[in-house]
């Protein structure tokens, strides 16, 4: 039996009817992004982040190119106060972008707060206060009017003070804190309520932050929450709709990307997901989103080690490998299916078309990434895997029947180590298993092509030395008639292939060859400057591999030494 009780909970409770469109809307722009990284992000940290850590993750989200960014609480802790002023007085602020602070329904609080921002050149102040049923009734033991009074008592303060300061371009954000936990016609009234004091116009607009403070049911339902709100709220055209979603369940980023197509226009965030309990809306995630459906995201991404970089060492906090777009691992293939896959639509993409490759929703090299890191092999993998790393980094292109036989000898390997295989080992692997120079080995060759090819050639076996000529259509059906002639062995090649590795002076031939010896089929490669020795010393390695001890007693008689 469960340790479990389900029935102590509820759902949340559904909005009420209204004419919902956000299911049949398309995005098509990014949002206003507003980073959180140094306020919901900071607050988050076991061990807040001290002022060198705050400027570098500043510089970083400025590099990325968001325009809006929560810098902190300044009336409420000395190091964000401490910290505003730095950014002001150093003139760290570019003239694209602008600050918000944070602050409660507090009058010294909200005093303290436009002290800090005194000479900046613009700045959103953000208020907020909780409006939830569990809050009301629970934490401030007050009914509705009593949370509205606050609200509206908090909103004059705002405007008051900022009248003290008219050199600023001023801008005022409210939150009705635990929106996702609030009846939609609370949530309504007291922002009307707020609007009242704060009189916004198409020309001077006021932003209303719509919060999953916390994450109570699915995305879906904070959509139809956004959208009913949109629908319902007056003045609209004189209001940014904006949200801050946390990620108690999982959904913080879907809950975002909802919102949006459900009318909010901004988003705050953080740009890895870090923020309390199980995080904040990841915009670094959001934003690939779009830019995977064809919608430019308006930020810089190109460079995703380096915010990771920049994050991991401000915070403390390290990043899953399979964190979605920009994860270590996020575009590394060990399923030998998902490989196969991959390799074959890599070879068919064109430069002029949409990206169509299976298993890759993206382009990696777009932000940075090249192929390195797309397919590697473990024991989970299968042909499709080594054959992409032996063509990417040594230009060996097998052909299908080597990489069914080399598959198996991979595996094995691969098993042996419990981990990754690099393309270095499983090259050694493809040349230790089909690369035998005893007991035969090639000393020389001399090949007429007047009439059929003529071929004479010196092998050693196992000490001897032994010399064959025969004559046929190709160099591999001479050396098959001279062999069989002399040694009366059944030997015939089923397939044959060879290609340059290399350019140039430079370039190597690789042969393939697989040979029917008794009914057997036995694979062999070798390498060479010559393509001639290549392919003869590819069929030695073949007959090696198939137990060849030593020529007939009778060839070793008539052995001689190899033509000049």
């Amino acid at each position: 039996m469960s340790c479990f009780d389900h029935r102590k909970y509820r759902p949340a409770p559904r909005v009420p009817a209204f004419d919902r469109q956000w299911p049949d809307r398309d995005l098509v722009a990014a949002p206003t992004w507003v980073s959180e990284d140094l306020r919901d992000g900071n607050q988050a940290l076991l061990e807040p982040m001290s002022v060198e850590q705050k400027q570098r993750l500043w510089h970083q989200i400025i590099k990325v190119g968001i325009k809006e960014v929560m810098i902190g609480f300044p009336s409420a802790s000395q190091p964000d106060y401490d910290f505003v002023r730095w950014l002001i007085e150093e003139d760290q602020i570019p003239d694209d972008v602008t600050i918000a602070v944070l602050v409660q329904c507090r009058e010294h609080l909200i005093e303290r707060t436009f002290e800090s921002l005194v000479g900046a050149k613009r700045a959103i102040v953000h208020l907020y206060n909780s409006t939830s049923t569990v809050q009301r009734e629970r934490v401030f033991e007050m009914d509705r009017q009593g949370i509205v009074d606050i609200a509206v008592q908090g909103a004059g303060w705002v405007k008051a003070h900022a009248a003290r300061y008219p050199e600023v371009e001023w801008r005022f954000e409210y939150t009705p804190e635990s929106f996702s936990s609030t009846e939609i016609d609370f949530s309504l009234a007291i922002c009307e309520a707020v609007m009242d004091v704060w009189q916004p116009t198409p020309e001077k607009k006021c932003i209303l932050n719509l919060p999953t403070t916390v994450e109570v049911a699915g995305p879906h339902h904070h959509a139809d929450q956004i959208e009913y709100f949109c629908q319902h709220i007056s003045r609209r055209d004189s209001v940014i709709i904006s949200v801050h979603t946390h990620n108690d369940r999982g959904g913080a980023v879907a809950s975002a990307e909802l919102a949006l197509l459900a009318g909010a226009e901004r988003v705050e965030g953080t740009l890895l997901g870090n923020g309390e309990r199980t995080g904040n809306m990841d915009i670094v995630t959001l934003a690939m989103n779009l830019y995977s459906q064809g919608i430019d995201p308006e930020l810089d991404l190109s460079r995703p080690d380096e915010i990771i970089e920049v994050v991991q060492e401000c915070t403390g906090i390290p990043m899953h490998p399979r964190h979605p777009w920009v994860g270590e691992m996020v575009y590394t293939a060990f399923s030998g299916s998902h490989q196969d896959a991959i390799r074959k639509s890599l070879r068919k993409q064109q430069a002029d078309e949409p990206w169509q490759v299976a298993y890759l929703p993206i382009d990696p090299r777009d932000i940075g990434r090249d192929y390195q890191a797309v397919i590697r092999v473990n024991s989970q993998s299968g042909k499709g895997g080594m054959t992409f790393l032996l063509e990417r980094d040594y230009g060996i292109s097998l052909p299908r029947w080597m990489a069914l036989e080399l598959a198996p000898a991979v595996q094995a390997v691969s098993e042996t180590v419990s981990g990754e295989l690099s393309s270095q080992r499983i090259r050694e692997v493809l040349t230790e298993t089909f690369s035998r120079h005893e007991p035969l080995s090639l000393t020389g060759y001399r090949l007429d092509r007047d009439a059929d090819e003529s071929l004479r050639v010196s092998l050693n076996d196992a000490g001897k030395v032994v010399s064959l000529s025969g004559e046929g259509n190709g160099v591999i059906s001479s050396f098959m008639t001279a062999w069989q002639a002399h040694t009366g062995q059944s030997v015939s090649v089923v397939d044959y292939s060879e290609h340059a590795l290399g350019e140039g002076s430079d370039a190597v031939a690789i042969a393939f060859v697989q040979l029917n010896v008794g009914g057997q089929r036995i694979s062999g490669m070798a390498e060479d400057g010559d393509t001639v020795s290549a392919s003869l010393k590819a069929v030695l390695s073949a007959l090696n591999r198939a137990g060849h001890q030593g020529v007939m007693s009778e060839l070793a008689a008539e052995a001689q030494q190899a033509p000049a």
